[in-house]
């Protein structure tokens, strides 16, 4: 178990090592992206006062809420119909291969039909193509519960009077609502942290500039305190965000 321990912890370090350097130079006062010069909450500052950055993270902001409550109804409605619909391995192959597809091919894909209907692309370009592999997580998650609900439920409602909307607002989603929030907060987390699609379907200029977009187009000129900043901003929200989905879906994801 010793061993066992070891190798756990030597894992972990490898993955979240480079992590926790980046967040610990983000005080760094020094000027130098990697040499310590004391403490300082500086470059936070710096950050807040930087109209482009705040501006970007606006416009993440914008585009991860729309895409969020998008794919969020789509996916669970998805979810509601797959699961009482026969099996078909086909059929859920199409579904999660957005999750599977690599980044760089759906963006490819996404500019090349925005190009060929003659689509205008800025911030709602952003949001449907985001929509487009949000859904896929979203069905995946509020599935996995549904797997263990308890369909009765709803024949009993309907057989006392209820219509099929009543059902679902009064039976169904008070009992499948953990997941369909943990759905939307890992939509969410994914729709801030997305940079490949984002940047192949937004428009030109700062007003359809997503924040890892922002960081990209800093971070070609060098690392400095300012980037580990709000890099750190950005993975402490993740894993905020992530975390709440996780505490949501307790037990009803296989492994949560």
């Amino acid at each position: 178990m010793r061993a066992l321990d070891a190798w756990l912890a030597a894992v972990y370090g490898f993955l979240y090592l480079p992590i926790a350097v980046l967040m610990v130079l983000s005080f760094n006062k020094s000027g130098m992206p990697t040499a310590w010069g004391g403490f300082s909450l500086e470059w936070y500052g710096a950050l807040a006062a930087n109209a482009k950055i705040t501006g970007a993270a606006w416009n993440s902001i914008i585009v991860a809420v729309w895409s969020t409550a998008i794919s969020t109804v789509i996916g669970t409605l998805l979810a509601l119909g797959v699961e009482r619909a026969r099996p078909s391995a086909p059929r859920d192959a199409l579904l999660f291969a957005p999750m599977i597809i690599p980044d760089i091919v759906l963006a490819i894909a996404l500019l090349s039909f925005f190009t060929l209907i003659k689509f205008t692309l800025g911030l709602h370009s952003i949001v449907i193509a985001h929509v487009v592999f949000n859904i896929a997580f979203v069905t995946a998650v509020v599935r996995a519960r549904l797997r263990s609900y308890d369909w009765s439920l709803n024949e009993a409602s309907r057989d006392l009077g209820a219509s099929a909307f009543t059902t679902f607002r009064r039976i169904t989603l008070p009992l499948i609502g953990p997941s369909v929030a943990a759905a939307a907060l890992l939509a969410f987390t994914l729709s801030i942290d997305e940079f490949i699609i984002a940047y192949f379907t937004a428009g030109a200029g700062q007003a359809s500039t997503t924040l890892p977009m922002q960081i990209y187009a800093m971070i070609r000129f060098g690392v400095t305190p300012e980037i580990n900043a709000m890099a750190s901003v950005v993975m402490v929200v993740s894993f905020v965000m992530i975390f709440t989905a996780q505490r949501l879906n307790r037990g009803r994801i296989p492994g949560a």
